[in-house]
């Protein structure tokens, strides 16, 4: 099993890439089922994620050819409507594939998925949507059985509480639908505007992306296009928030500081300065010392829960007390003990985590409990001195690109070690 070894106390000078979203990439890779039309996608991150969700579409009859950052497909014909637990359990985004073999097939049979173990994520929201669209569902022995037999039909959609995947997974179902669907209380990601401006070059009709309300009115067929993933938002405020914790300068290349929503300010008020042109994003530490600040995720354009280990990691040398409040996911502090055993100050009570900065971190060998709360342990890792060790570094293969290489063109000493 892979671990990075990082030297921390150097400042980080240079230009990172930021890559493309990869949580926008898996919902514009499932959009592929819905056309028999060659879909390409642009800045494609090379992800974990991505190659197991490659591997599921390949499955269902998906051609593909994915050469640097381009990734073609082509669902001319589909091989199977069935995704197996053993190419869904390990990522959640893989259930997605359901509501696009509906509209195209008329059924799917697709396994329960797995993920992060950050709190219970049920997908009892994905399957109301469906059934309002007119689909049968049973679940029997960890799978969906979905059918369809008459297609999908418009609905009026109203989620009890804000969902990112599952009003992704209704617009993907209701492009073909026959009729209008209306989703209210959606997410506001940009990751959905970016899933509504590619279905919309595809022929699709999907107005008020990026507002709590979408339409959807259905088309008989989409077509083939070629379309530019946005740049990753977390990817962006991972290297912004390393600079705060180790100095130094970077131009985060690509990038758009714009999708960072509230946490921009929230970074501000920290101590880090944004400059934009047009390579990207320019990105230092006015303070010696970043100042503590207090945040509390919300769904966008609040603060991301995805950001919050990346905080945590910011906030643990800053000056000052700052509280943490996490309101998505329950059971999404577990990189607090690790960042503990590197000298870290944090107290858990219930959502609420308590840091108390401190002058200087140690490091010590930790390990990765999930995707974001293993860049917090790189982030501190940068800033500490001494050799720190993480562990179970897969969870950072399956979102963050090519990171060790990216650190190490800006100074940083790092190095993956293969057992």
């Amino acid at each position: 099993m892979d671990r990075l070894a990082i030297i921390g106390g150097r400042p980080l000078y240079g230009v990172i890439p930021i890559s493309g979203a990869k949580n926008s990439a898996l919902k514009l890779m499932a959009a592929s089922l819905l056309t028999e039309e060659t879909l390409t996608l642009e800045n494609v991150p090379r992800l974990a994620d991505v190659s197991m969700l490659l591997r599921l579409l390949n499955q269902h009859g998906v051609e593909s050819t994915f050469e640097g950052s381009t990734l073609r497909l082509c669902a001319k014909d589909i091989a199977s409507t069935e995704a197996p637990y053993d190419l869904v359990r390990k990522m959640r985004a893989s259930f997605n594939v359901l509501g696009p073999l509906l509209a195209r097939e008329g059924k799917a049979k697709v396994s329960l998925p797995g993920g992060c173990a950050i709190g219970a994520r049920p997908v009892d929201l994905h399957l109301k949507a469906l059934t309002a669209m007119g689909v049968k569902i049973d679940l029997d022995e960890g799978y969906v059985f979905a059918e369809a037999p008459d297609g999908l039909h418009g609905a009026e959609i109203s989620f009890p509480f804000v969902s990112v995947g599952a009003t992704e997974h209704a617009m993907l179902a209701a492009a073909l639908a026959n009729g209008e669907t209306k989703i209210s209380n959606a997410a506001q990601e940009p990751e959905i505007a970016d899933l509504a401006d590619c279905l919309n070059a595809m022929g699709a009709k999907v107005s008020g992306a990026g507002t709590q309300t979408i339409s959807i009115e259905g088309v008989d067929k989409l077509g083939g296009v070629t379309y530019r993933v946005l740049p990753d938002r977390i990817e962006t405020g991972a290297y912004a928030m390393a600079v705060g914790v180790t100095g130094g300068e970077l131009t985060l290349a690509g990038a758009d500081i714009d999708l960072l929503g509230a946490a921009r300010a929230v970074l501000e008020e920290a101590g880090l300065t944004f400059t934009t042109d047009e390579k990207g994003v320019k990105v230092k530490k006015a303070l010696d010392r970043c100042r503590s600040v207090d945040i509390v995720t919300h769904p966008y354009p609040g603060v991301a829960t995805d950001l919050q280990a990346l905080f945590m990691a910011l906030m643990i040398t800053a000056d000052g007390v700052s509280h943490i409040k996490e309101t998505i996911f329950e059971n999404r502090f577990m990189h607090a003990p690790e960042l503990s055993r590197m000298g870290a100050q944090i107290s858990v009570d219930g959502q609420t985590a308590t840091v108390r900065g401190v002058e200087k971190l140690k490091g010590a060998p930790v390990m990765a409990t999930d995707l974001r709360a293993s860049m917090s342990l790189v982030i501190a890792a940068l800033g500490a001195e001494g050799q720190t060790m993480v562990n179970r570094v897969y969870h950072l293969d399956r979102g963050f690109e090519r990171l060790e290489d990216k650190l190490a063109e800006c100074g940083a000493l790092i190095e993956r070690i293969s057992d």
